[in-house]
């Protein structure tokens, strides 16, 4: 049987994360082309001619990979401005019989540095923890991009190695960081996050 996890909107006390809508294509590609400088380093999807077409097009995979239970995407926005997209984060099923599941996040440059990918990530770990019934969750991220790696240890990820070769980025072969936190591993880090005011 496949995943399930209701569309339901999820919040933060600064962030609203909720499936991606039709109507959500010119907000999302206003995002990837502002930030297309930073995205193209470290992201394979992203590419200096991305235009309307691929934002819709990410939007229909998107919407079909949440109804079969392949991925679940959420876009960020604040609830002061909920037209605005502030960036991307997402999680999947690596392995159904391991109870494995991968997040994946980015925020729009003008954004980056606000804790915004740190505070969406722990509220996207409680969903893969208490809805998904993960028993770990990794990260994947790309040797160098070390906005990301300062997320992880935010987590309380650990680095478990590298991947080499792992993903083609710009036409280069990539090796990326994995990092990963086990469900008790979450459980144990509520009160810091609390404290920091993260959930």
């Amino acid at each position: 049987m496949p995943l399930t996890l209701s569309p339901a909107q999820r919040t933060t006390s600064t962030l609203l994360l909720r499936p991606f809508k039709r109507r959500d294509a010119d907000p999302l590609l206003e995002a990837i082309q502002m930030s297309l400088a930073d995205l193209v380093k470290w992201l394979p999807w992203a590419h200096r001619n991305y235009e309307r077409s691929d934002s819709i097009s990410f939007i229909r995979e998107s919407m079909a990979a949440w109804k079969e239970g392949r991925a679940f995407d959420f876009a960020i926005r604040r609830p002061s401005d909920e037209r605005r997209h502030v960036g991307n984060i997402s999680i999947w099923p690596t392995s159904r019989g391991g109870a494995v599941g991968e997040i994946g996040y980015w925020v729009r440059s003008d954004d980056s540095g606000r804790g915004i990918c740190t505070q969406a990530a722990i509220r996207v770990l409680e969903t893969g923890f208490e809805e998904l019934k993960f028993h770990k969750i990794v990260l994947r991220i790309a040797v160098g991009n070390t906005a990301s790696e300062r997320v992880a240890h935010k987590l309380g990820a650990t680095q478990e190695g590298v991947l080499r070769d792992e993903l083609r980025i710009g036409g280069v072969w990539t090796d990326h960081t994995l990092w990963g936190i086990l469900d008790n591993e979450y459980r144990a880090m509520l009160p810091e996050f609390r404290a920091q005011g993260w959930v």
